[in-house]
């Protein structure tokens, strides 16, 4: 019997052309996660005129609602498909979001050129933490800050994730994580510190309540031993 494939990103171009269309269910949890993490965002931030990166955009959800907020929106991913589909969509409905390939370790941007860089369902995938921190420090502007959810590393996370989210509930397709990427706080806010980040405080992110299709709606929770939620601010100049 052959393994089950783990951290795999395949899935954002595999469902990429049916990424807007609100018929698979473990999409639309990642676009109904969005308003849960802006609910804490947006307490540190004011958008309007922003020059923001969402950095892992995927098909764009939290780039539009970006959009919405009057952000000026760069968005990112490996995902080839999925920046297609997220071109498409923003194209329709009129949006002047810029949608780029690439990946967090080596972003094509120039040195601080953005006030804020978004990064959700991401930094639990990527290949270098490091890399991808010392690139979004290098990117945002003095003052600027870092917006970010990611999963805790713990029992409760890996069967939450795995067990519940993956094999359970089919929340998400299974293979989707890999546990051992699972980052914990502690380990976070040191990655923080030597990518000259300077670490902001944290909330749990999870359910608090169903909608009327049946799904899950989220938003800050106290708890962060599963999903948690924070921000870190690049110095500014003396």
């Amino acid at each position: 019997m052959l393994k089950q494939e783990r951290n795999n990103l395949e899935i954002y171009d595999d469902f990429a052309d049916n990424w807007w269309s609100d018929d698979i269910r473990w999409v639309r949890t990642l676009k109904n996660l969005v308003p849960g993490r802006l609910a804490w965002f947006d307490q540190f931030i004011d958008w309007n005129h922003k020059n923001v990166l969402d950095l892992g955009c995927a098909g764009g959800f939290m780039a539009e609602a970006l959009d919405d907020r009057g952000a000026c929106v760069v968005g990112i991913d490996p995902a080839k498909k999925a920046i297609r589909a997220a071109r498409s969509h923003a194209q329709t409905d009129g949006r002047a979001i810029r949608y780029d390939e690439g990946v967090g370790e080596d972003l094509p941007y120039e040195e601080n050129a953005f006030d804020a860089v978004v990064c959700v369902d991401v930094l639990e995938h990527v290949v270098d933490l490091a890399q991808v921190l010392s690139e979004v420090e290098r990117v945002l502007k003095p003052g600027g800050i870092f917006l970010f959810d990611t999963i805790n590393r713990n029992v409760l996370s890996r069967f939450g994730t795995i067990t519940i989210a993956e094999n359970v509930l089919r929340l998400l397709p299974k293979g989707t994580h890999d546990p051992n990427l699972f980052i914990k706080p502690k380990e976070l806010r040191l990655a923080f510190e030597s990518a000259a980040l300077e670490p902001g405080t944290i909330t749990g992110l999870g359910p608090r309540g169903i909608n009327s299709r049946g799904d899950l709606k989220f938003g800050p929770l106290p708890l962060t031993s599963l999903i948690y939620m924070g921000y870190a601010r690049k110095p500014n100049l003396q």
